[in-house]
């Protein structure tokens, strides 16, 4: 296998004809990255970090962070990270634009920070295609607390203006379940007088409230399946020490790999285990892949281990639905390039969410994939797959996606000839040592 980076163009050229072995370890969870960050703000006292992904997307949230006078260190490959926290109440009004890049994170769970900041004036914006993304999810349940946003749109697009004020707490019922929606409304709870309830049709992930009991924040998680997590003002966050562990969304890459390429065998060490993001796992036990985990421990609150994957032979199809949707929204693109090569007809709906990611991702592997020759039916909330026996080499383009560009870049090396990834960067927001993990693995 030959994988020729083409820069400035950003095109690598890929030919299949590889196994993949070794151990790799991924980057730090992107999710509890950003958590970190933000929580260490505007907590009292010293927050460090160990394992933070050094990646575009937590760089964006410090950046913002910083703007508003938060002392972060800089954000270095495998050095801890430290942030002077300044408390609840302490953030700053910046002098210039907050700019939250490619980050739907950074800017969703910062408009949830800021609307309680008394006072304060906060402008929000993003790169064009952050600045496509809907906001109003966000901005609707913060204005029954009393939060006075404005943006594009009637308040859909950024660039979105913040003026802080005395918010009140309230019972919120959201209509899907999102971990930004649920975060954002929380981080607002905290300033609201009262208590605030988010109450979630089924369990996203809870990496805020694992990670906001650990900075002291009076929180409680109960309800059928603990969908109803309520969140009561007046404690203050104290800094803390977080372990990020490996972020299971770019394992699942190599999940998915060392089941498909034959006479592979991988080792993902120190990946994230928690049970509201491992949909991944219950879909690789649907389909046979031949794994299993070890070295199982517990960090800072949150499931840990070490995932081994060889080949596997004659994979079943699976389907996938809104009830484990929350579980695996990011995995899905990879997954799709996974249905590919199962012997039957996958079926994946309740995914329309994918559709206001970084790109139309549903849109794009199918238009991406189909180039490739395989056989995929688009509808509105998902894709249908029927699987095949080989792709075959083409001329595929990430457009600007991260996940899309790692999913292509395994659909490449099970092609037949050689394929060629336009703006394969791309990869950078989230897993900047992608390519050089790949070229490491391969045989």
């Amino acid at each position: 296998m030959n994988i020729n980076n083409t820069s400035p163009t950003s095109i690598r050229e890929i030919e299949p004809g590889c196994s993949l072995n070794g151990t790799v370890k991924v980057p730090g969870d992107k999710s509890i990255s950003h958590r970190s960050l933000l929580f260490g703000a505007i907590s009292e006292g010293e927050t460090t970090i160990e394992g933070l992904l050094p990646a575009e997307d937590p760089i964006s949230t410090a950046k913002c962070l910083r703007s508003m006078g938060v002392k972060i260190s800089p954000i270095k490959k495998g050095e801890i990270i430290r942030v002077q926290g300044v408390g609840l109440d302490g953030l700053k009004e910046p002098d210039k634009i907050l700019d939250c890049g490619n980050s739907g994170t950074t800017m969703r769970l910062l408009l949830g920070l800021l609307v309680g900041r008394q006072k304060r004036h906060f402008i929000l914006t993003g790169d064009s295609s952050l600045r496509k993304r809907p906001m109003k999810r966000i901005i609707s349940p913060l204005t029954m607390m009393g939060a006075t946003l404005h943006g594009r749109s009637n308040g859909e697009f950024a660039p979105l203006s913040v003026v802080g004020t005395q918010l009140h707490g309230a019972v919120i019922g959201t209509p899907v379940a999102s971990a930004q929606i649920k975060s954002a409304i929380l981080l607002a709870g905290l300033t609201a007088e009262g208590k605030t309830t988010v109450i979630e049709p089924a369990n996203s992930r809870d990496h805020t409230e694992r990670m906001l009991k650990a900075f002291g924040a009076n929180i409680k998680v109960s309800g059928e399946m603990g969908r109803h997590i309520t969140v009561e003002s007046g404690s203050n966050l104290i800094g803390t020490t977080i372990i990020v562990p490996g972020d299971i969304s770019s394992a699942a890459f190599w999940l998915i790999a060392g089941a498909l390429i034959p006479e592979s065998d991988i080792k993902i060490e120190n990946v994230g285990l928690n049970p509201t993001r491992t949909g991944i796992l219950e879909v690789a036990q649907q389909m046979g892949i031949k794994y299993k985990i070890e070295n199982k421990k517990e960090i800072a609150g949150e499931p840990v281990g070490d995932i081994n994957v060889v080949h596997s032979r004659h994979l079943k199809p699976f389907n996938l639905d809104n009830e484990i949707m929350p579980r695996l929204i990011d995995e899905v693109p990879i997954l799709i390039v996974a249905a590919c090569f199962c012997e039957g007809t996958t079926r994946i709906t309740g995914a329309s969410e994918l559709r206001v990611k970084e790109t139309d991702r549903l849109k794009v592997m199918t238009t991406q994939l189909t180039k490739m020759g395989a056989n995929i039916e688009e509808n509105p909330d998902g894709v249908i797959i029927k699987g095949i026996e080989k792709l075959n080499g083409a001329g595929v383009d990430s457009e600007t996606d991260h996940r899309v560009a790692m999913s292509l870049a395994i659909a490449s090396l099970l092609a037949k000839g050689k394929s060629t990834i336009t703006r394969s960067d791309a990869a950078d927001v989230s897993y900047p040592e992608f390519w050089n993990d790949l070229t490491r693995l391969k045989s």
